[in-house]
């Protein structure tokens, strides 16, 4: 059966392409700046290599993508769709679904921070950062953040260097945190979210992280996160 809609209405045409399960967050790694396989691959790690193999196939033939070596690049393309696919971010923390436990993907959460340090605001040098997620699978609880003077890389094993701050939180917790539904600062005064270093650079981390480029939107959603995220603005009023 042929895979399109039948119809030739814009928006079809358009779903043909981009209406495939992990499409447009491929795309979206892509707007964020990666540019090799693994790299993007780090940015969905719950896809398996061969569908991003085919899904980069794809993209490519669409013309929404060129290689260059071993780099994917966006075309003209792929990079009309960058406020596209924001706009679908900023509806999906006002309207979508709340989380469930099965959404809470620490390896994703831990590579998104690593797009949103302020490396300026760190000292310079080499930063090493660990992260310990209570909540997460056993296999998948402690990652590595290493700032190298403004390069940022995520480790998935010990990078063998000093570590100058542990963070240690639940899984959930700091993901709503992330997304501005709890306030980081808050939880870290409290104690829920733990950390352990030099307390200079202790005091610096909640600068260092940005935050998630959608927690300054609100949730709309009637539901636990909203209640959530409004109780924790009154707090802070």
């Amino acid at each position: 059966m042929p895979r399109g809609y039948g119809q030739y209405c814009p928006l079809s045409l358009a779903l043909e392409v981009l209406g495939e399960r992990w499409t447009l967050l491929v795309v979206s790694r892509l707007i964020d700046g990666c540019r090799r396989f693994n790299e993007i691959h780090r940015g969905v790690p719950r896809m398996s290599a061969s569908l991003l193999s085919q899904r980069l196939a794809q993209l490519e033939h669409a013309g929404l993508l060129e290689r260059q070596g071993k780099a994917y690049l966006l075309t003209e393309a792929g990079r009309a769709l960058e406020p596209i696919v924001m706009d679908l971010a900023v509806w999906g923390q006002h309207w979508a679904r709340d989380m469930t436990t099965e959404d809470l993907d620490p390896g994703f959460l831990v590579w998104s921070m690593h797009t949103r340090l302020d490396t300026e605001a760190m000292p310079p040098g080499r930063t090493v950062m660990e992260f310990e997620f209570t909540g997460a699978p056993p296999d998948c609880r402690r990652f590595w953040l290493v700032n190298e003077d403004g390069r940022v890389e995520m480790c998935l094993k010990h990078p063998g260097y000093e570590v100058d701050l542990k963070v240690m939180s639940d899984l959930r917790r700091f993901i709503e945190a992330w997304r501005g539904l709890r306030s980081l600062r808050r939880e870290i005064a409290a104690g829920r979210i733990r950390i352990e270093g030099p307390s200079d650079k202790v005091r610096a981390f909640p600068d260092w992280l940005l935050l998630s480029m959608l927690a300054p939107y609100e949730r709309r959603r009637p539901g636990p996160e909203q209640a959530l995220a409004a109780r924790s603005k009154a707090q802070q009023a």
